[in-house]
């Protein structure tokens, strides 16, 4: 029963992600579709962990989550107030705070100089789907 309710909760969770988008991308973005909002990071705390494309979570590598884009997509991330940006491979689902499109790997958060921020406004470019 426990189990059941946690699906349930996360699946209610997802869906409210989902519709908190407004005008995030779909999974139907086509290469060059862009998007811009806040980015956050994870690592040490989620490292090892399951992603919803099934790999463990690896902070070392150049990974990101975003609600609705399909798992495996190219996305380049430019953080708007250095104008540094990295390749990152959407692994993942989430953030699921309100005004954030993109969670990315702590690597990925160290190429565009973010640790410190935590949270930075970013752009989001397609690059590729899988």
């Amino acid at each position: 029963m426990a189990t059941h309710r946690g699906f349930l909760l996360a699946w209610l969770l997802l869906l409210g992600g989902l519709s908190a988008c407004g005008s995030a991308l779909r999974t139907s973005a086509r290469v060059g579709d862009t998007e811009t909002g806040a980015a956050t990071w994870y690592g040490r705390e989620q490292h090892g962990g399951p992603t919803a494309s099934g790999e463990r979570f690896n902070m070392y590598a150049l990974t990101a989550a975003h609600r609705t884009l399909r798992l495996g997509a190219q996305v380049r991330v430019e953080n708007l107030r250095n104008g540094l940006s990295v390749v990152v491979r959407i692994n993942d689902r989430g953030p699921y705070t309100r005004g954030r499109i993109v969670d990315l790997s702590y690597a990925a958060a160290k190429r565009i100089d973010m640790l410190q921020a935590g949270v930075v406004p970013v752009r989001l470019q397609v690059l590729g789907e899988p």
